[in-house]
């Protein structure tokens, strides 16, 4: 019964079934199937949570692993089993995942294109909106509970419409340049095209087995797919949704990473990845006159094309680092890289103009840089970022990257939002006891003004912003959950709607803008 179990849900993923997944004592496997099947899959190659191989394993060690099946994982939705596992079963769990699977599923140029549906023609799309809204004040809000997507009017809080996705798509929507069409990228690999005019998937193709996020180039030409498994970057037509280029994520040794994170820079037209197992940053761009030379860029000149070292589509420049990256955030003008890995003491500046480290910043605390923002305070610009570890905020001046203040809060934050027309920045406390409370911070004098508990013993988490800044939108991150509106200058609440654990909302105007308030 487990192995035709197992075979199936293979089948339901696209990837054939491994002997290997079966091999292991069938006890074990049950214990696997009962408490890590559902987040990780029953062919251990990642769901919602990360592939378990020795693979995608090399930079734990299996004590470490034994100590986040037994306590959990910060900064994640891995939960403690010390109180429900014996330690021979955590031990046996720990021997299984870092078995080798005797054949990893290859997904390469030939089972991507093969993947590709169309579900509606680009020449079958109507030229403008079928609905009376604002284009640029429409929310995207991705609900985890039921793998659905609700589509949102932002000046009425009021759904457009509401649609089944695939399963465990990843939070961050992206945008094309002019807001039309919405990109996903699910934990499977799935890419999903949607058109906002029409409220149609458009098109899908599967990136990867299990994928980290997805970006759009400035030019809405491109999008880049980072995996976690295989180790690539996969390169899509926007338009068609079919492969361009797949990447082999590998160091000069060959060593192979996970993909950690891969944004668009507008100002660089480049993608840049951080990569989780090899202490490099990659950048690749998507401008046809920028080549790669010797690890540093160069407009490309027809009439002297001698030594440069990649001369097709996306060359790739890598940019050695002295620790890993995570987690990663650029300033304003995108010249600097703010990075934090997850067993780092600091976080680390890398200038990419130079193509290295230029600074240390004091952030002890595990930062969620992906969440930072920035604003200006007393004449300097500034970044604020919340932390996996322990109770803090910490702003940092972004001219000599010193620490301004570090504010005090009531727990572990994995969120922090703002806009440029509000003088309040919010963040949650995601984890611990106090996880339902939400902090409003005073960007001018940096304290705490206010603390909500919008609803007690759920957590209440990432906040977004309107076009104009004048709400401000938090989840409710429950299957019994809800998107709850709040006036962002009398800072009370206007509106509520159920939702199926809104993971996070997604506003066009600020996305496109790139504001400095929003994630990137």
């Amino acid at each position: 019964m487990l192995r035709s179990l197992v075979i199936s849900l293979l089948a339901v993923s696209g990837v054939a079934a491994s002997a290997s997944a079966l091999a292991a004592d069938s006890d074990n496997m049950q214990v696997y199937k009962q408490h890590c099947a559902e987040c990780h899959g029953a062919d251990r190659l990642g769901g919602m949570g990360p592939a378990l191989l020795p693979e995608n394993l090399r930079r734990l060690r299996k004590k470490m692993a034994s100590g986040v099946i037994a306590n959990g994982r910060i900064a994640s939705q891995m939960p403690g089993y010390g109180k429900v596992l014996s330690a021979d079963q955590i031990t046996a769990l720990v021997d299984l995942i870092y078995t080798p699977l005797k054949a990893v599923p290859i997904w390469g140029m030939t089972e991507i294109s093969a993947s590709h549906v169309e579900h509606v023609a680009m020449s079958d799309l109507p030229s403008k909106p079928q609905w009376d809204a604002d284009p640029m004040n429409i929310f995207t809000v991705v609900e985890t509970g039921d793998h659905h997507v609700t589509i949102l009017d932002g000046d009425k809080f009021e759904p457009l419409a509401r649609f089944a996705t695939r399963f465990a798509v990843h939070g961050g929507a992206k945008y094309s340049p002019a807001g039309r069409f919405m990109y996903l990228a699910s934990r499977d690999g799935w890419i999903s095209k949607y058109d906002l005019y029409s409220l149609r998937v458009v098109s899908e193709i599967r990136a990867g087995i299990n994928t980290r996020n997805v970006a759009v180039s400035s030019d809405g030409k491109y999008l880049m797919v980072g995996n976690n498994l295989p180790h690539t970057l996969v390169a899509l037509s926007a338009e068609t949704m079919k492969p361009i280029k797949v990447i082999a994520v590998k160091d000069k040794h060959g060593v192979s990473s996970r993909v950690s994170a891969v944004y668009n820079a507008p100002p660089r037209n480049s993608f840049v990845a951080a990569l989780r197992d090899i202490p490099e940053i990659w950048e690749i761009s998507y401008d046809p006159k920028v080549k790669i030379y010797k690890g540093m860029v160069h407009t490309y000149n027809e009439d002297n094309p001698e030594g440069l070292a990649e001369k097709g589509p996306f060359p790739v420049r890598q940019i050695v680092l002295d620790d890993y990256l995570d987690d990663f955030f650029f300033d304003l003008d995108y010249r600097n890289l703010i990075g934090a890995a997850r067993n780092a003491k600091n976080g680390q500046v890398v200038n990419m103009n130079v193509g290295r480290k230029i600074a240390d910043i004091d952030l002890a605390g595990m930062p969620h840089l992906g969440s930072g923002i920035t604003w200006n305070y007393e004449g300097n610009p500034v970044l604020a970022t919340p932390h996996l570890k322990g109770g803090q905020v910490s702003v940092i001046n972004m001219k000599d990257w010193s620490t301004v203040k570090i504010i005090n809060t009531k727990g572990p934050g994995f969120f922090m939002r703002s806009h440029e027309n509000t003088p309040y920045a919010w963040v949650d406390v995601f984890f611990g006891p106090n996880k339902d409370l939400m902090h409003i911070i005073n960007k001018r004098t940096l304290e705490i003004v206010k603390t909500i508990r919008p609803v007690p013993g759920k957590t209440a988490a990432h906040i977004e912003f309107d076009r104009d800044g004048s709400h401000a939108i938090l989840s409710i991150w429950d299957r019994d959950g809800a998107i709850i509106i709040y006036d962002a200058k009398t800072l009370e609440e206007v509106k509520r709607l159920p939702m199926n654990k809104p993971s996070g909302k997604y506003n066009v105007w600020n996305k496109i803008n790139y504001a400095a308030g929003t994630s990137h």
